[in-house]
C-alpha cells in the first residue's frame, strides 16, 4: 500500500513529538528538520489538530505539541485519518469513481480485504516506538527551509 506525502508529512510531525512530549516545536522547524514545503505542512499539522492528535498555541513560546501520550496514538489511527480522503483504486473513491468493471469486478473486496490488514497491522504500533530524535547537531543548523513558488 502507497501512503500519500500527506500522511507521511503527518506521520513525520508526530513521531518528532513523540520524542520530546513536553516541547513545542514550530512548523518552521519541523519543515526545515524534515525539508518539507511550510505551506504544505501547515494543512497538515491543522489536519492533525482537527484529528485531535496535536495541540498549537500560537506566540512567544508556542508551537505544536502532542494532544495525548504518544504509546496512545496508533500508527493505525493516524493513517486511517490522514487518508480518508484519498482511494486506494477508482472504485473506492466517494463517489464511486468511473471505473467500467466495477458491476462484475472480483478484485475490489480482494483490496478491501488487504488494505485492512494494513491499517491493522499498523495498529499494533505506536508512534511512540517510533520517536524521531531529531537531527544531528550540526544538520539541523545548515538545513534550511522548502519554499514552493
Amino acid at each position: 500500500m502507497r501512503l500519500a506525502a500527506f500522511t507521511d508529512y503527518g506521520l513525520r510531525v508526530l513521531m518528532r513529538l513523540a520524542n520530546a512530549p513536553e516541547a513545542s516545536f514550530t512548523t518552521a522547524e519541523i519543515a526545515t528538520q524534515f525539508s518539507i514545503p511550510y505551506n504544505h505542512l501547515t494543512k497538515v499539522v491543522q489536519d492533525l489538530v482537527r484529528g485531535g492528535y496535536v495541540t498549537t498555541r500560537r506566540g512567544a513560546g508556542g508551537g505544536i505539541r502532542l494532544a495525548r501520550p504518544a504509546d496512545t496514538i496508533t500508527l493505525g489511527d493516524v493513517v486511517r485519518f490522514l487518508e480518508q480522503r484519498y482511494a486506494v483504486v477508482e472504485c473506492f473513491r466517494r463517489d464511486g469513481g468511473v471505473c467500467v468493471l466495477r458491476p462484475q469486478c472480483r478484485l475490489r473486496s480482494h483490496i478491501a480485504v488487504a488494505g485492512e490488514k494494513f491499517l491493522q497491522s499498523l495498529e499494533e504500533t505506536t508512534i511512540a516506538e517510533c520517536a524521531y530524535p531529531g537531527p544531528p547537531p550540526t544538520a539541523a543548523r545548515s538545513a534550511k527551509p522548502v519554499q514552493r513558488r
